[in-house]
């Protein structure tokens, strides 16, 4: 985590600015804004006409002048004055108001791990032109930890993956820091990709993936697994006629397209166990892999991680919102940070060494920081 925890308590709202939504957390009112992240911009006279869902159901269905634009890609800010633009209409006029009247406001925004210098500058000046004096930047998965109510600040192992639209994270924690990660960029657009090409080749069916989630028709029920339905029908059009035409799509063969970029995901959490210390994968075992993310809940993901790891694999309650949700947390003060247990120690909870002559086994106890 880049900020402290004092740091952000003093924060007055918090952003994640994610690739498939746009979430922002004001502090004393909550969750305010979690829309699509896009825009749709006129061309020709540079006015935005919709932002969020209205912009999403755009998409595909505009004339020439009309283009829908996503200011966000892989959780890094691309097109720093639309997502600037973007956030001020989702936001709107009165609680941009009411966050204006703070005499120092104050933002903190989520980053993916190990961000280059070019995106955490973008982050920052996003906030900057909302008004932000100060704008402190937290690691995604720290925030996602948090917001599924892992012990992020105790000496245990906590193991969790971040399912984005445009990447994955799978990382270690312990001690409110990361022990090892490791970021793909492999995520639910990769799967649906994966199955629009699929029906293209071997059905010559072509199904826009930003209009339609495939994965909810192909993969009903058990999803992933074998045991799911057989087959099922899916919509599109024909790519010699134009026409509209319906197709019986075998899901075993699904299942298969989509291996390439799941495997991809496998590889990643075996690279960050083998990286693990011995102590902390052996506590993995018994508590394993808590997903979050809007990917976390493809049908049958979990049952698919679960085989290959050998480990328990969880899906938070509200995989989706785990992140904001988490900076919500902090913003609030409702995480409190690991207090050491001063008792046998020779020092007090500083660390300094206790002064020629003092007692401290007169109550059991030394004095706290």
């Amino acid at each position: 985590m880049t900020a402290t925890l004092e740091q952000l308590r003093r924060c007055h709202f918090a952003v994640d600015l994610g690739a498939a939504r746009t979430r922002v957390y004001v502090k004393g009112a909550g969750l305010v804004v979690d829309q699509p992240s896009a825009a749709a911009v006129n061309t020709r006279t540079g006015a935005l006409i919709a932002v969020g869902e209205f912009a999403e159901r755009m998409t595909g269905r505009t004339p020439d002048y009309i283009r829908v634009v996503r200011p966000v890609s892989g959780g890094t800010v691309v097109d720093i004055e639309m997502a600037q633009r973007m956030l001020r209409h989702l936001l709107g006029d009165k609680m941009r108001r009411s966050l204006r009247r703070k005499p120092f406001l104050r933002a903190a925004v989520c980053t993916p791990h190990n961000p280059d210098p070019l995106a955490r500058r973008a982050a920052m000046e996003t906030l900057v032109g909302l008004g932000a004096r100060r704008v402190e930047l937290v690691d995604t998965l720290i925030a996602a930890a948090v917001g599924c109510g892992l012990p992020v600040e105790q000496p245990e192992a906590s193991m969790i993956m971040v399912c984005g639209a445009a990447a994955t994270e799978v990382a270690v924690l312990s001690l409110g820091a990361i022990v090892t990660a490791e970021r793909i960029r492999v995520g639910g657009e990769a799967v649906d990709h994966a199955i629009v090409q699929h029906l293209r080749h071997e059905h010559e069916l072509m199904l826009p993936a930003q209009n339609v989630r495939p994965l909810q028709l192909a993969l009903s029920g058990n999803g992933l697994t074998p045991h799911g339905p057989a087959s099922t029908e899916i919509h599109g059009r024909d790519v010699c006629t134009g026409l509209a035409r319906s197709v019986q799509v075998d899901t075993a063969a699904v299942r298969e397209a989509i291996q390439t970029p799941l495997t991809a995901v496998l590889d990643a959490i075996g690279k960050v166990l083998r990286e693990c210390p011995p102590d902390l994968v052996a506590d993995l075992a018994d508590r394993g892999i808590m997903m979050v993310g809007g990917s976390a809940l493809l049908p049958g993901f979990d049952q698919m991680l679960k085989q290959a790891t050998r480990m328990p694999v969880h899906i938070a309650e509200r995989p989706d919102v785990c992140a904001v949700q988490g900076l919500g947390t902090m913003l609030e003060g409702r995480i409190a940070p690991l207090e050491l247990d001063p008792a046998g120690s020779a020092g007090d909870a500083r660390g300094n060494a206790p002064e020629p002559g003092t007692d401290h086994d007169h109550d059991g106890q030394a004095p706290h920081a």
